[in-house]
């Protein structure tokens, strides 16, 4: 039997090749990423993905600020005296109101509005094969409508050259989110977010239960300086005793009138199952043709409309955007030049504050919506 040889090899005789060095290097920046890290849309992600929010949101917190503010004024200048002098409930129904509030809102601003996913390389090249049915070579821009019928009427669909697919019925493309979204109503800078088939229900409750909130603090104010000057006093003591009063006052003055306009407005829109980009251009109306062509969409029942709007089952989001990357995943159309990490990677602390916020809305959801 042979004897075995060990010889000691010498550590500072190891080293990293560049091609081993490259394969790690690979093997590190080929981690697992989520779709919503190379989402082709103009969005912000927060949670890991589970909050989506506009890029330009700036006006939110502007909302948030003014809802807390107003609300922690009154419950801190207005409420003692009004406890003492009319009754408790005061406090107690402007809590509600104010959970309301703050709950639709963040429901509306954190949630998906209902945004279509792009069309892939593949699906693009099979779109554009049916549209060209001359059978040239030559390459021939796509039809910009498509009509179909829904009750019995002809409706025209457009065709997204950005998303590379024919728009759905009632779905527009959002130039600030630059997304297709399903049963678009608005782009509402004051939630920071769209508002779409996803989270109209939420904006609508939102504004419904602000016109309350507002009007509701409005009377209560002007209540507490009117028992305050019935006692003798002048206009300027009874306003040197409560000064944040007036600041509500005002706030409340400047902001009821549009806000009891807006909520008319969407009230008018879930009654007759329309949504704020259809009644701007004129969809259903002679505005668009010479003749004047209905709803299709309406069941001609104010009770079956609201219904159908509001409390219809919440359909699931489209785009998965906690759903990971496969490598061998078509990617969508456009998204190319966004695969680097996107700028809006937060730190944890936002994360923290993101998530805590979404705790409540899910409670809020559970307890409140459960039955929708």
């Amino acid at each position: 039997m042979k004897n075995c040889e060990y010889q000691q090899i010498d550590p500072r005789t190891l080293s990293v090749s560049p091609q081993s060095a490259q394969s790690l290097g690979e093997a590190k920046r080929q981690r697992p990423r989520r779709k919503w890290e190379v989402f082709p849309g103009k969005n912000r992600f927060y949670c890991d993905g589970r909050i989506i929010l506009a890029r330009q949101n700036g006006v939110l917190p502007l909302t948030l600020g003014l809802i807390v503010v107003t609300c922690g004024l009154f419950f801190a200048f207005d409420c003692p005296f009004l406890v003492e002098h009319l009754t408790v409930f005061i406090p107690v129904i402007g809590g509600v109101l104010f959970v309301f509030v703050l709950s639709s809102l963040l429901r509306t601003s954190f949630t998906d509005p209902g945004i279509l996913p792009r069309a892939t390389t593949e699906e693009a090249a099979d779109v554009e094969r049916q549209i060209d049915t001359s059978g040239s070579s030559t390459y021939r821009p796509p039809p910009r409508t498509k009509e179909i019928l829904i009750n019995q009427q002809v409706v025209k669909l457009k065709y997204c050259f950005t998303c590379k697919m024919f728009r759905p019925p009632r779905t527009s493309h959002c130039s600030m989110c630059d997304n297709c979204v399903e049963r678009f109503d608005h782009h509402c800078p004051w939630v920071g977010n769209c508002v779409g088939k996803r989270n109209y229900r939420f904006f609508y409750i939102f504004i419904i239960s602000l016109s309350f909130l507002t009007s509701f603090i409005f009377g209560c104010v002007i209540t507490h300086l009117t028992l305050r000057s019935q006692t003798g006093k002048s206009i300027i003591q009874t306003i040197q005793e409560s000064p944040a009063s007036v600041v509500e006052l005002v706030i409340c003055f400047f902001s009821i009138w549009s806000i009891l306009g807006l909520s008319g407005f969407h009230t008018y829109l879930v009654a007759s199952n329309l949504t704020t980009n259809e009644d701007i251009k004129g969809s259903w109306s002679s505005k668009r043709g010479a003749e004047e062509s209905g709803n299709p969409y309406t069941y001609n029942s104010i009770i079956t409309n609201c219904c159908a709007t509001l409390c219809g089952p919440m359909p699931p989001s489209l785009i998965d955007r906690r759903g990971f990357v496969l490598s061998d995943e078509a990617v969508p159309v456009g998204s190319a030049s966004r695969m680097e990490l996107p700028p809006f990677a937060v730190k944890s602390d936002v994360n923290m504050f993101f998530c805590t916020c979404i705790f409540f809305v899910s409670i809020y959801q559970d307890i409140f919506l459960g039955r929708w």
